[in-house]
């Protein structure tokens, strides 16, 4: 017997795909068919299913509308564009991180065929959802709710885990300009910034709104205790490209999320022949490198932008501009983690896991 056997399903009247094109759908607007669902209770995950995509029903005190107990991933099935056949990236990381989140924010870990079958399963039933073409894939998003109705600040008895699927092209249509936060921050020591909880992102809407209404993109966040070493940028891990010699920031202090697109694009510089440093770096070496000409580009790195370029970084009045001109290796490493993930180069680091 199976998690598979265990999973009960109720398949839609018919495929919301008849009237939809998946090269006209927009990340994380439009959804599949199904989803899938089990529950935490009385100690133990149990009824689990795929049913129809539809909405959920909850009490107005469900503690994690109360008290914050939400995690979820971020997760990519691709399509072989030869042989047709379909591949979820890096799925044992994915499950890894989710439960270290879990594990931070106090709430009970989903075991590893449950979290891993639930999600293949799911893809089988709504595999006409991934798409077949260049730089699409199918966006897998798992996450876990406190659904306990009490309120009271301890943790829930009573959690729901859930996958739904949305099909995606790129994610963003041009460079981005980013802003230097000197003020707000994003996360501290010992606090959850390595989390994939929904706190991080909702603590960070304000200061980006900011940043947009003064025209830029997304914002570059810094430490907590000095506002002068990098983090991250928006949403994703970042890189600086000195030469021969790209840096990101460490993961030492538990402040930057662990990007599983951040530790490919790590292991293909290595490969690729660069010197890929992870420590410290303050954006007054940033700045002073850039007016030596030794900084030539920076990108973004994570599961829905994969890389994004940067085309300004905004210190005050100061901004530093990048020469499209000059971009080598962001460009570069994206083709190489492509053709792996579409199938036109071998996948020699076992990233790929088959449906």
């Amino acid at each position: 017997m199976t998690v598979t056997d265990d999973i009960k399903v109720t398949r839609a009247r018919e495929s919301k795909l008849k009237s939809l094109s998946i090269e006209d759908m927009h990340f994380g607007h439009s959804f599949s068919d199904h989803m899938f669902v089990a529950a935490y209770e009385d100690g133990k995950w149990q009824h689990l299913e795929i049913k129809p995509y539809q909405p959920i029903t909850v009490s107005p005190a469900c503690s994690a509308f109360h008290y914050g107990q939400s995690i979820f991933e971020g997760i990519k099935a691709f399509r072989d564009l030869k042989t047709k056949d379909i591949h979820i990236f890096r799925l044992n990381d994915h499950f890894k991180r989710f439960n270290t989140s879990a594990k931070r924010m106090n709430m009970p870990e989903v075991p590893e065929e449950i979290f891993k079958e639930g999600i293949r399963e799911l893809i089988r039933m709504d595999e006409a959802w991934v798409p077949d073409i260049h730089d699409y894939s199918l966006y897998i998003r798992p996450f876990m709710f406190a659904s306990e109705a009490f309120i009271g600040v301890r943790p829930a008895t009573k959690y729901e885990f859930m996958v739904i699927l949305s099909p995606t092209g790129p994610y963003y249509s041009k460079p981005m300009r980013l802003f230097a936060e000197r003020h707000y921050v994003r996360a501290s020591e010992g606090g959850v910034g390595f989390a994939k909880n929904a706190g991080n992102y909702g603590a960070a809407m304000y200061p980006t709104s900011l940043a947009k209404k003064n025209g830029f993109d997304q914002v570059l966040w810094m430490d907590a205790k000095e506002h002068k070493y990098v983090q991250e940028c928006g949403t994703m891990n970042i890189f600086f490209v000195f030469g021969n010699t790209v840096v990101t920031p460490s993961l030492g202090e538990g402040t930057i999320l662990d990007g599983v697109t951040r530790m490919s694009i790590i292991r293909l510089l290595k490969d690729m022949g660069y010197t890929v440093e992870e420590r410290h770096l303050s954006l007054d070496e940033i700045e002073e490198r850039y007016k030596k000409g030794e900084l030539t580009e920076a990108f973004g790195t994570g599961t829905a932008a994969v890389i994004l370029m940067i085309s300004g970084l905004a210190d005050g009045n100061n901004e530093m501009k990048f020469d499209e001109k000059k971009w080598k290796v962001g460009p570069a490493v994206k083709i190489e983690l492509d053709s792996i993930r579409e199938g036109s180069a071998p996948d020699k680091y076992g990233w790929l896991e088959k449906i």
